[in-house]
This record gives C-alpha cells, structure tokens and sequence, in this order.
C-alpha cells in the first residue's frame, strides 16, 4: 500500500523515520541564541500550516523545511508578501 502524508502537515506530525529524527535532533542542538523565542516559533508554525506552498512539511516557494526556517531569528517567510 503507497504512504499517503497530509500535505497541511509539518514533519513533527508525520510518521517517523531516521531522517526526520535526525532533522529534529539537529533543531533540537541548535544554540539558542540563534533561535526566536517559543512563542514565536509556534506563530510562524500556524502561519505555515495554514500557508498553499506548505507540502509535507517543505515549504514550496524554497524548498526549506518550515520547522527549520521558522525556528532561526535570520529567517524570514519566502514568499513575495512575507507572513511572518
């Protein structure tokens, strides 16, 4: 049977596999200092979910996983109209 994902999913809502543990132990070792604060981590999360360019769990205007890019203070929304 093929494996159907949520295309309105972020990868901490999909089944596990190693490279998407690997990509959460990554996020997870980030400095801090790099990061934006919690609450503004889940801010861009919704913005993302609710975003057409998000499929499973990359973002289809760069190619970016979201739950990376939301997470670093350098990052912005790619789109041409940036929501967050």
């Amino acid at each position: 049977m093929e494996k159907v994902y949520c295309k309105k999913c972020l990868l901490r809502d999909m089944e596990e596999s190693e490279y998407f543990v690997d990509l959460q132990k990554y996020i997870a070792h980030l400095n801090d200092d790099l990061k934006v604060e919690e609450e503004e981590y889940e801010r861009r999360l919704n913005i993302c979910q609710s975003c057409e360019y998000l499929l499973n769990g990359m973002c289809g205007k760069c190619g970016c996983f979201v739950e990376l890019r939301a997470l670093l203070k350098k990052n912005c929304c790619p789109d041409v109209k940036k929501k967050w």
